[in-house]
């Protein structure tokens, strides 16, 4: 089984809003994928083949509860399809980086199916949160029965 997309790398956004993608998160990504709005205040990046998979699980919660439609209507509305400029840039558009946070220093990090792209400032505030402590991520998976 592939690893998928690891890793944490940073970088910089241009004065247009390009974006250099890091080349081992290119070639898990492909020549189009899509950006989106993910949760915690990131964005999300998926190659087409995971986005297909993503949007497959999606559609199965159906229509009758509203956070369901609440969940697609939150994905799909913020999604865009993007590709590579020769120089392994990608354009974020505005509404995406201010969704973000996005102004000049990013992280870009590898989660396996997809890569999340982070202003700098809020992943290194989400490093200091709980969410990043051993002991509390130990003691959660244990509350939920789930051993390593």
């Amino acid at each position: 089984m592939a690893k998928g997309m690891l890793g944490t790398y940073f970088h910089n956004i241009d004065a247009k809003g390009r974006l250099i993608i890091p080349q081992k998160i290119r070639e898990h990504l492909g020549e189009e994928f899509v950006i989106t709005m993910g949760f915690d205040g990131c964005l999300y990046v998926y190659s087409d083949e995971e986005w297909e998979k993503f949007t497959d699980k999606l559609s199965q919660l159906g229509n009758a509860k509203g956070i369901a439609r609440d969940l697609q209507r939150f994905i799909n509305s913020g999604a865009c399809d993007c590709e590579f400029d020769s120089q392994g840039r990608t354009l974020i558009p505005q509404r995406l980086r201010d969704y973000a946070k996005l102004d000049k220093e990013v992280v870009v990090i590898g989660n396996r199916e997809r890569a999340e792209i982070w202003s700098k400032d809020m992943w290194e505030e989400k490093q200091k949160s709980e969410a990043f402590n051993p002991q509390f991520i130990a003691a959660k998976l244990e509350e939920l029965d789930i051993n390593f």
